[in-house]
């Protein structure tokens, strides 16, 4: 796909979004928008599977083996094709493009253009069809916020019917095989529109969506030169950005992911099978990640995380918690008012011995004290896992301003007698109301992390007993001077200048 198809792709999905903004917030409408796209999807994806690997060898299209005697014979070998290998079935009456033309007037049986309660069926069937196979877990309550019933899309039945109908043919004439060597195109346009809507939500867009740029460094950073993970895990999964974009950069054997919210853990799921993981590839699972570990007894390779900063936990309140040895062993629990490290230290605790972690946090969890400086000396002076600290600049993040770092953690360093700090703080492009890192900014902080590289008022490698006689303090300011010497005035020069304007 190339950039002015890429862009066009983007206009014609706005537009789609168009259609209910106003009528309620970016954080809601998303949910419709997404979800009916989602379906679109899992409609074109499963007519193609059927007809090239069921009905190859027959006269029969997907649409007769409704309404063809003799080829309906083929049903029950397509719905067992199809859930076997795509984790759902759908029948011909029931795809995106039926429903469509039903809205128009266009079936000749059925003059009836309401399609709410069908459709409403109809992805309740995609979640059925599923139940008892090993689909089961990422199907199911797939489509549950898509609330085809709810007021915000109309006051009456026919509004609402009309208002979804609308929707379904503007994505009707959409085309998201652009390329067909290119099969993230719908994936693509279904991050853009996540991001759209992150930047509609305000501070409910930082819940679901990390930035691509910092997705992209954060990926990068992580895989290095790795060209295959087993397992990637993000505890933290949003809507499984940061999960997806390693892919650019390693073949991916697995991928978890744990979400809080239901809303987005759907999304993370549904965004998931956009980009072409196989079902039995992926487990995203929904609940509390620090009260309720999902995943116990999992390591894996990668792990990235950008969670929510500074979040209030239930901690040493919890008899279980304190007893909890991904907590207990660091000899103090991160404070109840922030759960910074306790995301770190569940973290490590699924790290493998040759994985990398990288994870996104408020600076203030470099130079806190406390408990939190507690737990930094730990992972530092005993465990020597932090690898290095890159600082970010302010104003990246939906939903709050200021500035974060990413902190990269190794169990088995290559260079493990110091720690690199980055300051790139000062390096970025400003884009509306905005900072974005561009690719100049991510290959520089790259490719400074990779070689280790030492830059004047950029980055320094700090000892250990450099670390340690700072308290394991990690504010990056004490380790990368940024302070730019002015140039001293010379006054016999200005002196000059000032007699030489004076005959003038």
């Amino acid at each position: 796909m190339n950039v002015d198809q890429k862009k066009e792709l983007e206009t014609q999905l706005w537009c789609v979004a168009n259609v209910l903004r106003g009528k309620m917030d970016a954080s809601e409408y998303k949910d419709y928008i997404l979800g009916l796209i989602f379906y679109k999807y899992l409609s074109e994806k499963l007519e193609k599977y059927v007809k090239d690997s069921v009905l190859n060898n027959t006269d029969c299209t997907f649409e007769e083996i409704l309404s063809k005697k003799e080829c309906k014979q083929y049903i029950e070998a397509a719905r067992h094709a199809c859930v076997e290998h795509l984790g759902y079935f759908l029948l011909p009456d029931q795809t995106f493009s039926y429903i469509v033309r039903k809205g128009k007037g266009e079936i000749e049986k059925e003059k009836d253009t309401f399609i709410l309660e069908d459709l409403q069926q109809i992805l309740t069937a995609i979640e059925n069809t599923s139940a008892g196979t090993k689909s089961e877990e990422n199907f199911k309550g797939l489509f549950d916020d898509l609330d085809l019933s709810s007021n915000k899309l109309g006051k009456t039945e026919n509004k609402k019917n009309e208002i979804v109908v609308e929707i379904l043919q503007k994505l009707d004439k959409i085309n998201f095989l652009l390329d067909e060597h290119k099969s993230d195109v719908l994936g693509e346009a279904y991050e853009y529109l996540i991001g759209e809507f992150a930047a509609g939500a305000g501070k409910k867009g930082g819940e679901f969506f990390t930035p691509p740029e910092v997705s992209r460094l954060l990926a990068r950073v992580v895989t290095g030169d790795k060209k295959k993970i087993r397992k990637a895990y993000d505890p933290t999964c949003g809507s499984g950005s940061l999960l997806i974009r390693l892919q650019e950069f390693a073949n991916v054997g697995d991928f978890y992911g744990q979400e809080l919210t239901h809303t987005t853990y759907n999304l993370a799921r549904m965004n998931m099978i956009l980009h072409d993981i196989d079902f039995d590839k992926f487990s995203i699972r929904q609940g509390d990640t620090l009260e309720d570990d999902q995943f116990q007894g999992l390591e894996a390779d990668v792990i990235v995380a950008n969670p929510p900063f500074s979040a209030k936990w239930i901690g040493d309140k919890s008899p279980a918690l304190a007893s909890d040895d991904r907590f207990t062993q660091y000899g103090k629990l991160a404070p109840s008012s922030k759960a910074d490290y306790a995301f770190v230290t569940h973290m490590i605790s699924h790290l493998s011995e040759g994985g990398t972690m990288g994870v996104v946090l408020p600076h203030g969890a470099l130079f806190r004290g406390g408990a939190e400086g507690a737990i930094r000396k730990h992972i530092i002076g005993k465990q020597n896992y932090l690898d290095a600290v890159i600082g970010l600049p302010a104003n990246l993040f939906y939903g709050t301003s200021i500035p974060a770092c990413i902190m990269v953690f190794k169990k088995c360093r290559k260079e493990d007698g110091d720690i690199l700090f980055i300051d790139a703080s000062k390096e970025f492009k400003k884009v509306k109301n905005q900072n974005k890192l561009t690719q100049e900014n991510i290959d520089k902080i790259f490719n400074t992390y990779e070689d280790r590289k030492e830059i004047k008022r950029y980055s320094h490698k700090a000892t250990l007993k450099e670390i340690a006689e700072n308290d394991y303090n990690l504010n990056i300011p004490r380790y990368v001077d940024t302070f730019e010497e002015e140039e001293p005035i010379d006054l016999d020069e200005i002196a000059k200048n000032i007699k030489s304007i004076d005959k003038d």
